[in-house]
């Protein structure tokens, strides 16, 4: 046994958590309240910070049972998830459940024979009253599994070699900020800046090379840190990574001195490939960009965040218009370090910011609802997505990236401060906590002499295109329209496997949308308007094959079927000239005259002048 601090306070809320059935997928949670109010009241959240969308993790607990003085006493549930505890004051009380842990992502909790994880908000029960009284936490181990390990960004009290034991938090909020992960996995520790780091990864291949992870992540916390702090150290101790890798997923979700995250086994970087570059593969640089993200947010929504979040409401949505900044800005910078850290090099990290760009652009819903929107409803549309979502909204982290994108370069442009400084200032300003959009109009304001009021009005709460192509010229990149996909240019967003061509997305004033076409339809062939015995249809066995069949037509009868119904559509095929008509309509300042070319959607980035571009990405 190890004891890093003393026990404190008598009155502190202790829980206990045991992996009692793993088959079953089954924690105990044991809360004793030493010092409980008449009539106690306790609550599960229904939602977790960083996730903006009411997840009912109530629905998990069951066999809630109350003692006190070693008499059982009732607890009435009161609503979905409160519970109303037939307590007397003064006396010790006990509660019991049990949390059925299913979920694999980064938001809840999971349990089997191989691992375990969890986060507060989803197994541990808030004592009404009692939030900001210290909260213990004894992790206890299944005996089942005796190499098991566990780790936590909770500070420990006295626990095992291998972390189980007792931790403690100075109030339920830092409680349920700190994900728990068990189980028998790999893990190494760095330095980034004097601060020590550890980095635990479950579900690896043999394969893995660890070694090359971590001194890439070590990379990324060190350039983030300069960036935040030129001359300081960060506002934590330690901290902790978390990868659950699994064979085709992805996430992330970020907390004080911790995060939670997701990738696909071929993810991960390999023993024996080169280490240099993009050669890995795209989805090892798409890890570390997340990584790079959920690290960012240790200053960026953890510490300066939304006046709103200021203090979290765990009974309700938690509503703001700045997820546009907090995720955005965060979008903006995550591939940004990679670049910075020598992890990406100018084309590889235009082509991730064009692949952004080109997202902005085939959303019809950004003229529909402004990024400022968005974040407000992200509750119900951003979590929620449907046939729809790209028509009636757009996303605050892409749209938001390109607004930083957009802030970052007509400050350079202007010549008096980066945006970097601005997040220094602003997060001076604000004291590394709560701020209001206004924050930031009067640290730029500050430090460019000007109003920028205008220009985040019609950035964030405006639904126009953003200067983009104008302000990444001025900077050494040449932003060129480009001839769009076949989907693009009909609009589509599909499927495609043996079984056919499946209908996702029609989107907003396409042509698929003029000719009928809907979410759900099965396109199952082509033919000719004026079918012949010599001219017959054709099935389409995937989307490329359809100017191949159609030939020179400008228009087919698609044949879909909808509920068990086949019908004809007329389609308009996309114009062969849409790219030249687009660009020199663009040039006169006209839209284009024909309503299938939309070259508009699709750019491709490139350097121009790479003394400017090195100028810009070196943060120079």
């Amino acid at each position: 046994m190890k004891k890093s601090i003393p026990v404190a306070a008598a009155n502190a809320i202790q829980y206990t958590i045991t992996p009692v059935d793993l088959n079953a997928h089954l924690y105990e949670v044991v809360v004793n309240i030493p010092e409980p109010q008449p009539q106690q009241t306790v609550s599960l959240p229904v939602w977790i910070p960083g996730s903006y969308l009411v997840r009912e993790f109530s629905k998990n607990l069951q066999d809630m049972t109350a003692s006190q003085g070693g008499q059982m006493v009732d607890a009435v549930q009161q609503n979905k998830n409160t519970w109303q505890i037939d307590a007397s004051a003064g006396v010790p009380l006990t509660l019991s459940y049990q949390i059925c842990a299913y979920d694999s992502s980064v938001r809840t909790a999971w349990l089997d024979a191989s691992r375990g994880f969890f986060n507060g908000t989803s197994v541990f029960v808030r004592v009404h009253g009692a939030e900001q009284r210290l909260q213990v936490l004894h992790i206890e181990a299944p005996a089942s599994q005796p190499r098991w390990q566990v780790v936590t960004g909770l500070t420990a009290i006295k626990t095992h070699k291998n972390g189980f034991g007792r931790y403690h938090a100075a109030s339920y909020d830092e409680l349920v900020d700190c994900p728990v992960e068990m189980g028998a996995f790999w893990s190494a520790e760095f330095t980034a800046h004097g601060v020590p780091h550890r980095f635990v990864v479950a579900g690896a291949a043999a394969s893995f090379d660890g070694e090359r992870l971590i001194a890439d992540t070590k990379k990324i916390c060190e350039t983030e840190i300069r960036l935040w702090h030129p001359k300081g150290k960060p506002p934590f101790e330690r901290y902790v990574f978390m990868l659950n890798v699994m064979d085709d997923n992805y996430g992330g979700l970020e907390h004080r001195n911790s995060t939670a995250l997701i990738c696909g086994r071929r993810d991960l970087p390999r023993k024996g490939q080169a280490s240099d570059g993009n050669k890995a593969g795209s989805g090892y640089t798409t890890l570390l960009g997340l990584i790079s993200h959920e690290y960012f947010h240790t200053w960026n929504v953890k510490r300066l965040r939304p006046i709103e979040l200021a203090s979290y409401d765990y009974e309700r949505e938690n509503y703001t218009e700045l997820l546009w900044f907090f995720e955005g800005f965060t979008s903006y910078y995550d591939d940004l370090i990679l670049r910075r850290a020598g992890l990406l090099d100018n084309a590889e990290y235009l082509k991730l910011l064009n692949k952004t760009i080109n997202q902005v652009l085939q959303t019809p819903g950004r003229h529909v609802q402004s990024v400022a929107e968005a974040s407000y409803d992200a509750w119900v549309k951003y979590y929620r997505q449907d046939e729809n979502t790209p028509n009636a909204t757009v996303s605050y982290y892409t749209k938001g990236s390109l607004v930083a994108l957009c802030l970052d370069l007509s400050l350079r442009r202007e010549g008096s401060t980066t945006l970097d400084q601005v997040m220094r200032a602003l997060y001076k300003q604000c004291k590394g906590g709560p701020m209001r959009e206004q924050d930031l109009l009067d640290v730029l304001h500050t430090l460019t002499a000007r109003s920028w009021t205008t220009d985040i009005a019609a950035w964030v709460h405006g639904r126009f295109d953003l200067p983009v192509a104008t302000l990444l010229q001025a900077h050494g990149v040449q932003c060129k329209g480009d001839t769009p996909q076949i989907a693009q240019q009909l609009g589509l967003r599909v499927s495609e496997g043996a079984a056919g061509i499946g209908i996702k997305v029609v989107l907003r004033g396409s042509p698929a949308e003029a000719a009928g076409m809907m979410a759900g339809d099965e396109w199952i062939g082509i033919e000719p308007v004026q079918a012949t015995a010599q001219a017959a249809g054709w099935r389409l066995g995937k989307l490329d094959d359809l100017l191949l069949y159609a030939g020179d037509a400008s228009q087919v009868l698609a044949l879909v079927a909808r509920d068990k119904r086949l019908l004809r559509l007329p389609l308009q095929l996309p114009a062969a000239t849409a790219p030249k008509m687009a660009e020199k309509a663009a040039t006169k300042g006209r839209k284009p005259t024909t309503k299938t070319a939309t070259p508009a959607d699709t750019v491709t980035l490139s350097v121009a002048d790479e003394k400017s571009v090195n100028c810009w990405l070196d943060g120079r």
